[in-house]
Parts: structure tokens; C-alpha cells; sequence
């Protein structure tokens, strides 16, 4: 078992999800971040002054996903985050040891 974490342009939220959903990935978290890469921010100007962002809105998506479909869910999490411009995001693989659904006790792979 793995946990999938993307940090994607917030935009590209529900085509992720809709792409997820298509190869069977069940259930993922999403949870809106800021921050900043190769972008190194902004400048904007309000109300006739200017100012740096130097943290930019970026949505984080959570999933734990069965081994099987790993390579899958890169896939296509990479395929419906990408918009070719910098600032696209990245994506994380990391082990997941155990889950446990709360309510029915169940772990490992059923849990997911």
C-alpha cells in the first residue's frame, strides 16, 4: 500500500478527481495549501500598491492506494494536473505500513 500526495494548481482539482475516479481509486483528501517552488512567488499590485506573494494558493490531494494501482494513479494524476506551465506541482510516493477502517475494525488492502 502507498500514500499519493500532489500538490496541484487548485484549478485542476475535479479533473484530478474525475480521473482518479476513473481507474477505481477509492476516496481521497484534499486540503487547500500555499506555497511556493521554482515560482518563487509573485508580484501583485492593490490598490495602487504593489506587493509580493511569495506563498501561492495550491490544493494537496491525499490517497492511499493499493499497490496495483499506483502507477495508474500517477498516471493519471499527472495527466489531468498538467497545464504545461511552471508551477504544476509534484507528486509524492510514500510506504504505507497499515490502515484501519474505524468503523469495521478492517486493515491492510480491505481498509482502503
Amino acid at each position: 500500500m502507498k500514500l499519493v500526495t500532489a500538490i496541484i494548481k487548485p484549478f485542476k482539482l475535479d479533473e484530478v478527481r474525475e480521473a482518479l475516479s476513473e481507474i477505481g481509486a477509492q476516496g481521497i483528501t484534499a486540503t487547500e495549501v500555499k506555497g511556493f517552488g521554482r515560482q518563487k512567488g509573485h508580484t501583485e499590485l492593490y490598490r495602487g500598491t504593489e506587493y509580493v506573494v511569495d506563498f501561492l494558493p495550491k490544493t494537496k490531494i491525499e490517497l492511499a492506494i493499493d499497490d496495483a494501482l499506483l502507477e495508474q494513479a500517477i498516471q493519471a494524476i499527472s495527466r489531468a494536473a498538467n497545464s504545461g506551465k511552471i508551477g504544476d506541482g509534484k507528486i509524492f510516493v510514500s510506504d504505507l505500513e497499515q490502515v484501519i477502517r474505524i468503523r469495521t475494525g478492517e486493515s491492510g488492502p480491505a481498509a482502503l
